[in-house]
């Protein structure tokens, strides 16, 4: 089994609600979304993140508005809906538990 294979699976897993956690602080452009990944060390390219912020939109969990920019067309700016915020509160329900699993597990 390779561990780098594993790692990979469980950025996956989280990479919907680390965009949601970042969403629900403010409204933001792709690429910053994908610079604040980048920076908490989440790899994420345009290729996987444009069609996982269209699968959130499509799911309603996201809105988007279209923003004037000073350096070139106008900028597509992400945020949470309404239905996204509920979402994410019950994901963060779901992560305290599965880390309160883990840290039984690991402590036992």
């Amino acid at each position: 089994m390779n561990v780098e294979n594993v790692k990979s699976q469980m950025r996956k897993g989280t990479l919907d609600y680390c965009i949601l956690l970042l969403l629900k602080k403010e409204a933001a452009y792709a690429s910053d979304i994908i610079q604040k990944l980048q920076q908490a060390k989440l790899i994420v390219v345009e290729g996987t993140l444009y069609p996982l912020l269209t699968r959130l939109k499509n799911s309603e969990l996201l809105g988007y508005q279209w923003i004037e920019s000073t350096q070139g067309p106008p900028r597509k700016y992400y945020k949470l809906t309404e239905k996204g915020e509920s979402f994410l509160n019950e994901l963060e329900v779901s992560w305290q538990e599965l880390t309160d699993t883990i840290n039984h597990i690991r402590n036992n």
